[in-house]
């Protein structure tokens, strides 16, 4: 056998067994999230922002918008 012919077992054999794997190991569950913190979290802010009178938009990163409720511009200014 070459090289190649070797390589070539040894990653149909990896596959063979990784398929076996698979098909063995029950699926797990997976864990409950609990939205209803999140959404008090959600209104929360959005009665702070509107008591403030800002925006309110938040980023990736959890910043928020401070220019006024409802502003024509399109981009947010966050801090």
């Amino acid at each position: 056998m070459s090289k190649m012919d070797n390589l070539r077992a040894m990653r149909e054999a990896r596959y063979a067994e990784a398929q076996k794997r698979a098909a063995s190991t029950p699926t797990r569950p997976k864990a409950p999230v609990a939205p209803a913190a999140s959404k008090r979290v959600a209104e929360r802010a959005a009665d702070a922002t509107a008591a403030d009178g800002l925006c309110g938009h938040r980023n990736m990163s959890g910043r928020t918008c401070t220019r006024e409720s409802g502003h024509p511009q399109k981009s947010h200014r966050y801090s």
